[in-house]
């Protein structure tokens, strides 16, 4: 099929099946075509200095020429008028800006060669820890981890950091008795979790807290052992580290984190302060150092699905506190106010995340930002002396950086690209499931949309499934509208947002109540007369793509489907993907519970059910859903002579990396709604 790029008008097919062009509300502007994502700038990962003044961050951009996306550390006034970047890369990736303390350094990491080495078992390849003195100079590499480092948080005096490193992979023998070849070795594994996607076979590696001294740059470590630690947060006066950390006889086998607070000398023993059944973490020490506020999960049973509880717990130990008991929403990045009367906090409800906050002696949670006239999406936050900043994104403002004292914007990294391209609206949109649950969606209407036109139409499906898609820009989305799609991001149950049971109802039950509520967007953009029932399809990736394997094993509406990273046939993925215990506890072992595998597996055992042309598409190394998932969905169909594709992304993990690969992926499915939608 011939591709065709439009710029001021889209080619629509309306009802009577003739081709009318269907210009832009905006004629100066191009519609956003695959490769123009390449020009989306992704701001995260804030921190403010201590004197409040200066915000330093993250942007990702796009080296099309490299293949790859190299991020930059920026820095900008509190006032957003002096804009400074930091770091200028064109291969390489800086991250996680933190501010020292004294206010000296800037801290990031960073896998830089340092000129000195391309091997890529060298420390010096791996993620470390680099220093920016903010008088002036070089950046300078500050740590030499074998495993690397995850992440890290300066103690309260400068002198020292936290450090989340993984123990490195075995090395082949060396010496005079080494042998001359390099055939690696074999990999042994006797672990219960024994893979993780972007990590690979896990042997005996764990992730460890070590404290390295600035100064004599070395490393201690604090945490031996078989078992995972993570999340340091030191206390106020930097004796003690909080962490959260998964012990037992067989800590594989479950998920039951808990907070743990140990001395920061070398021997020092853990001691453990939650005994909650379930996930335990995110541990944050109080201003006057006296508790320790963490995130707890809802329930031991639905840890996987239920929201977040707000707690706090006494140093020495005790009675656990919950500010918010009643906050049936999913909580994230908890922070002390600086008085330490507050928690603040971000929490998702229905297609938002804002950044709110609750007396720390419990009472009313308060949204701070944004606010209800302006819904978008918060990912991350700072706090200052002189205010709350944050990171958010809207329906059609990709992520930038904003005082939520006023709003006012304190980067605009994207502007260039929003002023070139003519985006699809954003609104929300409702449906009644057929047991009379809402079901709420995002709905984007192409540029140049026209009332009393039935337009193909694309429900991309989130993955999951505990997310929620909202008021944020979708990039993918926004491309699809722009060929002349309606295009649906429906949030079924099992989604976040809507509190425990909305997302507990589909506990080992899968591909049920997600495709009935789909069904239900479906219905009602056909029953209002903006969605061509003739012209349906459907995609998405990781859960999504499982939904769309559910969605066109259950009837035939779909015309079009793209199934991303999806599972058919759950007996393939127990075993084979990182899920286990997720398997074993909601679903069972499969040789005592045949039935409820053959149940959740019907778009594979039931595959001549599917009459839908469907795209199949994977990255060659995902281990978390992994590609032969794809490949038993791709033969079933190919034997039944269902229209079927498979791509596959030679080294790509869940998450595609590489740009031109995003930008494929973007032109094939294009291509293959265009072949059965248009």
């Amino acid at each position: 099929m011939k591709r065709i790029y439009l710029t001021a008008f889209v080619y629509t097919l309306v009802t009577t099946s003739t081709f009318l062009p269907v210009l832009a509300a905006d004629s100066t502007k191009s519609l956003m075509q695959p490769q123009d994502v390449h020009r989306i700038n992704h701001v995260d990962d804030i921190d403010v200095s201590p004197d409040g003044k200066w915000i330093a961050y993250q942007v990702t951009s796009t080296n099309v020429d490299k293949d790859l996306f190299p991020g930059d550390l920026h820095m900008v006034s509190r006032d957003g008028a002096t804009r400074i970047q930091l770091t200028h890369t064109e291969d390489s990736n800086e991250s996680s800006p933190r501010f020292s303390p004294d206010g000296k350094y800037i801290a990031f990491l960073s896998a830089r060669a340092d000129g000195k080495s391309d091997e890529s078992d060298d420390p010096k390849t791996k993620n470390q820890v680099w220093l920016l003195n903010r008088s002036g100079g070089e950046a300078q590499r500050l740590t030499e981890m074998p495993g690397g480092v995850s992440s890290y948080v300066w103690s309260p005096d400068s002198s020292q950091l936290a450090i989340v490193s993984g123990d490195p992979e075995e090395k082949a023998e060396e010496g005079e008795d080494a042998p001359s070849h390099d055939t690696p070795k074999p990999i042994v594994i006797d672990r219960y979790q024994f893979k993780r996607d972007r990590v690979g076979y896990l042997g005996n590696r764990y992730e460890r807290i070590y404290v390295f001294d600035v100064a004599n740059r070395e490393a201690t470590l604090l945490t031996p052992g078989a078992f995972d630690s993570g999340e340091p947060n030191w206390s106020p006066d930097g004796r003690l580290l909080a962490f959260s950390g998964k012990r037992g006889d067989d800590p594989d086998r479950h998920s039951n984190s808990d907070v743990y607070v140990i001395e920061t000398t070398e021997g020092s023993e853990a001691r453990q302060l939650t005994t909650w059944g379930g996930p335990d973490f995110s541990p944050v020490f109080s201003p006057d150092g006296k508790s320790i506020a963490y995130l707890q999960s809802g329930s031991v049973k639905y840890s996987d699905y239920d929201p977040e509880q707000l707690a706090i717990v006494p140093v020495n130990g005790g009675e656990v506190r919950y500010p918010a008991p009643e906050l049936d929403r999913n909580v994230a990045h908890l922070r002390w106010s600086d008085n330490g009367e507050k928690l603040v906090f971000l929490v998702a409800d229905d297609r938002i995340r804002s950044i709110a906050e609750v007396p720390a002696k419990g009472g009313d949670t308060k949204t701070i930002y944004p606010e209800t006239n302006n819904p978008g999406v918060t990912s991350s936050f700072s706090i200052a002396p002189t205010g709350i900043v944050a990171v958010a994104s809207f329906g059609q403002k990709p992520n930038e950086i904003y005082d939520t004292r006023n709003g006012a914007a304190l980067s605009d990294h994207n502007h260039e690209f929003l002023d070139s391209v003519q985006l699809a609206t954003v609104e929300a949109y409702d449906a009644i499931s057929a047991d009379g649950t809402r079901v709420g969606s995002m709905l984007l209407k192409p540029p140049g949309f026209k009332e009393g036109v039935r337009y193909p139409t694309i429900a991309v499906v989130h993955g999951g499934p505990v997310a929620q898609d909202g008021y944020e820009f979708d990039e993918m989305s926004q491309v699809f509208a722009a060929r002349g799609y309606l295009v649906v991001n429906p949030n079924y149950r099992g989604s976040s947002g809507r509190g425990s049971e909305f997302s507990r109802v589909i506990y080992g039950d899968w591909g049920n109540i997600e495709i009935q509520d789909i069904h239900a967007v479906m219905d009602k953009l056909v029953a209002d007369g903006l969605a061509d029932p003739a012209r349906l399809g459907i995609g998405g990736w990781s859960y999504g793509g499982m939904n769309t394997n559910y969605a066109i094993a259950t009837d035939t509406r779909f015309a079009a489907a793209v199934s991303g990273s999806g599972i058919g046939n759950a007996l393939t993925g127990y075993g084979t993907d990182q899920y286990i215990t997720q398997y074993e506890n909601e679903i069972g072992l499969p040789w005592e519970s045949t039935e409820p595998y053959t149940k959740i597996s019907f778009p594979f055992l039931q595959a001549d059910r599917i009459k839908t042309p469907t795209l199949f598409m994977c990255g060659e190394i995902d281990f978390n859903v992994p590609l032969i998932n794809s490949e038993q969905m791709y033969q079933a169909l190919r034997s039944l002579n269902i229209p079927t594709q498979l791509i596959i992304y030679p080294d790509q993990y869940h998450s595609l990396g590489k740009p031109s690969y995003i930008q494929d992926r973007l032109e094939r499915m294009i291509e293959w709604y265009d072949r059965y939608l248009q």
